[in-house]
């Protein structure tokens, strides 16, 4: 079939107006049933802007405002702290890795973190601050029922003795978790209580600490700070960033809160018998809190009747014949398992990890030596 030229034109023509209606970045795109002539007036319309991550943190933010009012904070520094807030990526992907949203199976062997976390440099360094600051610890183990050891050693797993309380900015990463939304309520309520303390005059440069909003040498959440961090060096303020008396004794302090009971050890290293029927002394209880952590532990019964099982006692000091105690065996069994105190639990409180607690009250031990 011939093709007129005239039909040949026509072609080329619509040839040209396909290449042409590819759109380049100064060329509106046509939508269906649009004209020209409406697409030239579009193009004067400014395109619509994505809000930015800190525009929308900050918007999430200032919901928060008729609370903070609520809570005496001042109009004026809510205000004035709002347009300084940014979105930080990071504390949301280091959220985001932390252990626990997956339900392994098997939890990981104990040894490689004990080996990691109660070394040699550990235990030196965690000596040579019990002998310079022995006076002070034992003055704050006689008001708080505490071994001076288990505070040290909480002081030196969190932030190696104070070597190192972390460089996030409170207000950011606080204001940044509770717009993720994960846990929002709990980071919202953290980052109003950053504003109570730099309203009762904590300057914002001083409230640097973990991603999760930890800070001083303690580690505390800021409503942590507010309901327990108390003046151990009686110079009227309560300096957790800057005074080791304050923070031994805010830590000291906590664990009394949390129920620590004096003259109780934390617990003492066992070997556990094979013949031990494991199905008998697993406690039927669940725990609505950290429910992983408080299902490695048996049933409660007294030091007595776990003698009368056949464990033995290898190391440490050991709780009374009455006192009860549960059992965990963190690398399985046939190694080396451990009888746990209510004061454990104290532990727990800190930091509700085995791990975490195992590992302060071995260390604590260790420096006492």
């Amino acid at each position: 079939m011939r093709i007129s030229l005239r039909c040949a034109a026509a072609a080329m023509a619509l040839m040209m107006a396909v290449v042409g209606s590819v759109p380049s970045a100064a060329q509106p795109v046509l939508e269906e049933g649009q004209a020209p002539d409406d697409a030239a007036r579009l193009s004067d319309v400014p395109a619509a802007v994505v809000p930015s991550e800190d525009s929308q943190l900050r918007a999430f933010v200032a919901t928060l405002r008729p609370r903070a009012l609520g809570m005496g904070i001042s109009p004026t520094l809510f205000d004035a702290t709002l347009p300084t807030l940014t979105f930080n990526a990071r504390v949301v992907r280091l959220d985001r890795a932390q252990p626990g949203a997956s339900s392994a199976a098997a939890p990981p062997p104990f040894a490689p973190y004990l080996a990691s976390h109660v070394d040699r440099v550990r235990i030196g360094m965690g000596r040579s601050r019990y002998g310079s600051l022995r006076p002070l610890l034992l003055r704050i183990e006689q008001e708080t029922g505490v071994p001076e050891q288990i505070m040290l050693a909480i002081y030196g797993h969190e932030t190696g003795y104070g070597t190192f309380t972390g460089n996030f900015d409170l207000l950011n990463a606080l204001a940044t978790l509770a717009y993720e939304g994960r846990r929002r309520e709990l980071f919202a309520d953290e980052f109003l209580k950053t504003l109570v303390l730099m309203s009762k005059g904590v300057p914002r440069s001083q409230l640097k600490g973990s991603w999760a909003g930890a800070t001083g040498y303690p580690q505390f959440l800021p409503s942590v700070y507010l309901r327990l961090a108390i003046d151990g060096d009686n110079d009227g303020r309560v300096d957790i960033w800057r005074s080791e008396p304050d923070a031994l004794a805010s830590i000291g302090n906590y664990l009394r809160d949390a129920g620590w009971k004096s003259g109780i050890p934390w617990g003492v290293a066992v070997r556990v018998p094979e013949g031990v029927d494991r199905a008998a002394i697993r406690s039927p209880l669940s725990s609505p809190r950290c429910p992983r952590v408080f299902a490695r532990q048996s049933r409660w019964l007294t030091i007595a009747e776990w003698r009368d099982k056949g464990l033995m006692m290898l190391s440490g000091r050991v709780p009374p014949e009455d006192e009860l105690a549960a059992l965990i065996e963190p690398d399985g069994n046939g190694n080396t398992g451990y009888l746990l105190t209510t004061n454990y639990r104290s532990i727990l409180d800190y930091n509700c990890s085995n791990f975490y607690a195992l590992s302060v009250g071995l260390l604590g031990d260790a420096i006492a030596e």
